[in-house]
């Protein structure tokens, strides 16, 4: 007797994966392939802006330290206009360098300690647009708002209405550079004890320059003066940092994972 053939049975359909699909892979027949870096960017940027707004006492915190500052340095030194004046471009971009710091110290920590860091590595997507997402978001939730802040601490310091814009200009272009400056602090510092107080030791030499030519900016909106080489200077910082800031803070987040 002929023993009976073995029934024909359908191939299985692939298994899906809603959590790849979710960050931004592709699933085709001959398997899961990942999606374009640009893509996979821009996920990781909406990502980090949701969570920051479910977490608002560290949004709201570095905003709050730049308005404390502004507003209350008049009280310490003199009402003056005058005076004022003469000190508000300093004050304005110390007090901008210290808010822009207190947010980096979250700018890799938690997700490095729930994995999403590791899950970018292995992932297969480029981890230098990612860290560059990163730098965004962080841009978009600290160095933007103190930009739009500017005009607000800038009256409380003298300074005329008409140069508000140039203030506001050299603030937004002078807070880029910082974000990717800092980047890189953020993520050499990753994993280290007291990561903070190593965070500022290591970021604030490197934004000594774009402190420098921020206030000079400030400086001369303030004066009615000729505004344009600092802004240059202060772009040319933001182009370079874009450059390389990711590429350094994507090598150190590696080294940070073995």
């Amino acid at each position: 007797m002929r023993s009976a053939a073995p029934p024909v049975t359908r191939a299985q359909p692939a298994l899906q994966a809603p959590a790849a699909a979710r960050a931004g892979w592709a699933d085709t027949a001959a398997g899961i392939h990942p999606a374009g870096a640009l893509s996979a960017a821009r996920l990781a940027l909406v990502r980090d802006l949701r969570l920051a707004f479910r977490k608002r006492g560290q949004l709201v915190q570095p905003l709050a330290f730049f308005a404390l500052v502004t507003l209350l340095f008049p009280l310490a030194v003199s009402p003056e206009l005058a005076r004022l004046r003469e000190i508000a471009p300093g004050v304005l971009w110390v007090a901008a360098l210290l808010a822009s710091l207190l947010a980096l110290e979250f700018l890799f920590r938690d997700d490095a300690h729930d994995g999403t860091l590791e899950q970018y590595a292995i992932s297969g997507q480029s981890l230098i647009s990612l860290m560059f997402a990163k730098i965004i978001a962080h841009w978009l939730l600290t160095g933007a708002p103190l930009a739009l802040m500017a005009p607000l601490a800038g009256l409380s310091l003298g300074a005329p209405l008409a140069a508000l814009p140039g203030v506001v200009l050299s603030v937004a272009v002078g807070t880029i550079a910082l974000s990717l400056i800092g980047s890189i602090g953020a993520a050499l510092t990753l994993g280290a004890k007291r990561s903070g107080a190593l965070l500022a030791l290591l970021t604030l030499p490197l934004s000594l320059p774009v402190l420098i030519f921020g206030a000079r900016a400030t400086q001369l909106a303030i004066t009615a003066g000729p505004l344009l080489a600092p802004l240059e200077l202060l772009a040319a910082f933001a182009v370079l940092g874009a450059t390389l800031a990711p590429i350094a803070a994507a090598a150190a987040v590696r080294i940070s994972l073995e």
